[in-house]
């Protein structure tokens, strides 16, 4: 049997890009992320600059994140998950943590929890407020 070959490998900033991009979309909370400023994103319609996430591999491993968190849920609580998953995600990838994890936020998104949408009317009244006859009709015992 022959000995095992000492190598290396290289791992791009473009794939390291897209694991942190992975562990931050699938983190609970984060509904995006956060473009610069108007000269940040000139930079990101001609695809020179990703929004909200930049990565710094010399000389030490660092992440910039400028992220969109939902509203109404706890942002300290948030920006702690997804650090936890980008430093997981780093490690169980590449076999090393990043030195520093940098998260800002760049605005809170409302997003409409249940409801009647905007814009949508019940059936049968002219409101979306639900009406007596709406109420019969959906066969609850509600009244």
């Amino acid at each position: 049997m022959s000995d095992p070959i000492p190598g290396r490998s290289i791992v791009t900033r473009r794939a390291i890009r897209e694991l942190v991009r992975t562990a931050v979309v699938s983190s609970y909370g984060v509904t995006g992320f956060a473009g610069g400023g108007p000269v940040r994103r000139v930079l990101e319609l001609v695809g020179l600059a990703h929004p909200g996430l930049r990565v710094e591999i010399e000389p030490r491993l660092v992440v910039h994140l400028r992220l969109t968190v939902a509203y109404g849920l706890p942002i300290a609580e948030v920006a702690r998950q997804v650090e936890s998953s980008v430093r997981w995600t780093l490690r169980n990838s590449l076999g090393r943590e990043p030195d520093e994890v940098t998260i800002c936020i760049g605005s809170l998104v409302h997003q409409q929890l249940g409801g009647v949408p905007d814009g949508v009317t019940s059936a049968g009244s002219g409101t979306s407020e639900p009406g007596p006859s709406d109420l019969a009709a959906s066969g609850t015992d509600v009244a």
